[in-house]
């Protein structure tokens, strides 16, 4: 095997390796940080595409588990170039699955038990060649080993591959990202002759945690809503959007080793932040035969004495699942026997289909620390204004030292946008004009109705109904399209029909059969893309002798 993959790139070898163990790309990660060198399921599939390069640092482990040499890993050295075992006689790492989790048995292989060739002994010493510049004074300049446990996909191969189609002249139909401008989905014309009256007032910073009517408005939103604690302005954070809250939020709260529940499939903006904070993402199933709810069983089943909170989305990103108060109490429930903080993702609370209504967590339970993030980025299709918010309520007695740091990193980032702090107390307090889009009159309405009507006709393909937000989740049966890489298969679709979607894995789920598609194309670029997905995954059945 050595000597075929001789040839094969870095990329393609661990690729192989890993699947000759019957391993994927989520278990050879688990596997890894049990072993000692943490390291995300993101981080895995970026060496895959050869996005990055294996870190050096995880190299001897990576190894050590997939039974070869960091020789062979890294450069394609056979037995006889390095006087090391072929990968498929290599010392074994036993892997054991254990509540989902998979941990190395034997994790104390000592580097004296294992041989070490001339050459790799140099490669540990020295830097790489291919990392050497022409002035023997001066060193690559790499980005931080943090980015390597990062992936966000949204915004990553796929769509830096259908950019350079658009430079070329080609016209891509973009079913990839949640930004409803572009699709001719206006901004409500009161927000923005409010914000444009305000302008004179936003030329200066605004106070760290965001103007007081703004804050206000968010406060008496809740309020409205039943918000069961006793807060005030001080409690609310307004941010550039909530990514930035997010990201806020991690590096508020995660030593090192620090562990978050995260759903799974994901908006992969929580698990980036997590990996990026020093943190660890550990995904709890959401189940699409109970239309994508939490598996609360699998999320007791994660927690640990590291954990320090549950992330729910919801309605949730990518999947449009909405979540019954019933299910949201029994999330509230866990967290208090645990205690441990509930980070509530409700952006798209007031999208929603077929007359359903959201119940904030907030209104729920005061037992608990609870943050809610939410904004105006989809609601008011302004995402440009990066007008969002975050909400304490609960208990907040015991976490006065983690609202320390909330209040020391809004300061040190001065302040979010204010002129678009200043589009939130008239969104809030005028009239909700996405009700129209989501009627059964309604364009987004009509939109997911032939999105799903049209994805269910396809030879297996099958997804469930979004009740909220404006996106689906499909499957693809593997025994009709049996895909290793999902986002090979995706690249395939945009370079023949020039469609650009964002793959599952993208999102965090763990298997290969999954995509998201954004509905918000107006109704006649919408079907386009449907018959040219049809003629698309036609093709491909045709390929796999499946049809």
């Amino acid at each position: 095997m050595a000597d075929n993959n001789k040839k094969s790139t870095q990329a393609e070898r661990l690729v192989q390796l890993r699947r000759d163990k019957g391993l994927t790309a989520e278990q050879l990660a688990q596997a890894m940080t049990a072993a000692g060198a943490k390291v995300s399921r993101g981080a895995i599939s970026n060496w895959e595409r050869g996005t990055n390069g294996i870190v050096s640092s995880k190299l001897p482990t990576l190894a050590r588990i997939l039974g070869c040499s960091e020789g062979y890993l890294l450069r394609g050295e056979s037995a006889a170039d390095t006087e090391l075992p072929r990968p498929n006689s290599a010392p074994e790492l036993a892997i054991a699955q254990s509540g989902g989790q998979y941990r190395v048995l034997d994790e104390h292989i000592s580097q004296s038990q294992k041989p070490i060739s001339q050459a790799d002994a140099a490669m540990t010493q020295a830097p790489s060649p291919t990392n050497q510049t022409s002035d023997p004074f001066m060193n690559t300049i790499k980005k931080s080993d943090k980015l390597q446990n990062v992936c966000y996909d949204i915004r990553g191969p796929l769509l830096q591959t259908a950019n350079k189609m658009e430079a070329e002249g080609k016209r891509i139909l973009k079913l990839n990202v949640g930004n409803p401008a572009p699709f001719g989905l206006e901004a409500p014309h009161e927000i923005l002759r409010d914000v444009s009256m305000n302008l004179p007032e936003a030329t200066g910073y605004s106070d760290s945690q965001g103007i007081f009517s703004a804050r206000k408005a968010v406060l008496h939103y809740y309020q409205s809503k039943g918000l069961l604690s006793a807060v005030d302005v001080r409690d609310v954070y307004l941010g550039n959007g909530v990514s930035e809250l997010i990201v806020m939020t991690m590096q508020a709260l995660m030593n090192d080793g620090d562990e978050v529940l995260i759903p799974m499939p994901d908006y992969p903006l929580w698990t980036a932040a997590a990996n990026l904070a020093g943190g660890t993402a550990v995904h709890y199933r959401c189940n699409e035969d109970d239309n994508w709810h939490p598996d609360i069983e699998d999320i007791k089943s994660k927690i640990t004495p590291k954990t320090k909170g549950i992330v729910v989305i919801n309605p949730n990103n990518p999947t449009g699942a909405l979540y019954s108060d019933e299910l949201l109490r029994q999330i509230i429930e866990v967290a208090k026997a645990h205690n441990l903080i509930i980070m509530a993702d409700e952006i798209y609370d007031r999208i929603l289909y077929d007359d359903t209504v959201h119940t904030p967590m907030s209104t729920l339970t005061d037992d608990v620390l609870v943050l809610s993030y939410n904004g105006l980025s989809k609601s008011h299709r302004i995402a440009g204004f990066r007008a969002g918010w975050m909400l304490v309520s609960g208990q907040k007695q015991h976490a006065a030292d983690f609202i320390e740091g909330l209040d020391m990193l809004a300061s040190m980032r001065l302040c979010s946008n204010v002129q678009g702090q200043y589009a939130i107390q008239t969104a809030m307090g005028g009239y909700q004009s996405m009700k129209e889009l989501t009627s059964k009159t309604g364009r987004l309405y009509k939109q997911r109705e032939m999105a799903v009507t049209r994805l269910n006709a396809i030879k297996g393909i099958s997804c469930t109904m979004p009740q909220g937000a404006f996106y689906c989740f499909p499957k693809m049966d593997p025994e009709v399209y049996p895909i290793e890489d999902d986002m090979a298969f995706m690249m395939d679709l945009l370079v023949e029909e020039n469609v650009l979607m964002v793959q599952g894995t993208g999102f965090n789920w763990d298997k290969p059969d999954h995509f998201r598609l954004v509905f918000l194309p107006n109704i006649h670029d919408l079907e386009n893309a449907m018959d040219r997905l049809d003629r698309f995954f036609a093709k491909k059945r045709q390929q796999f002798g499946t049809d």
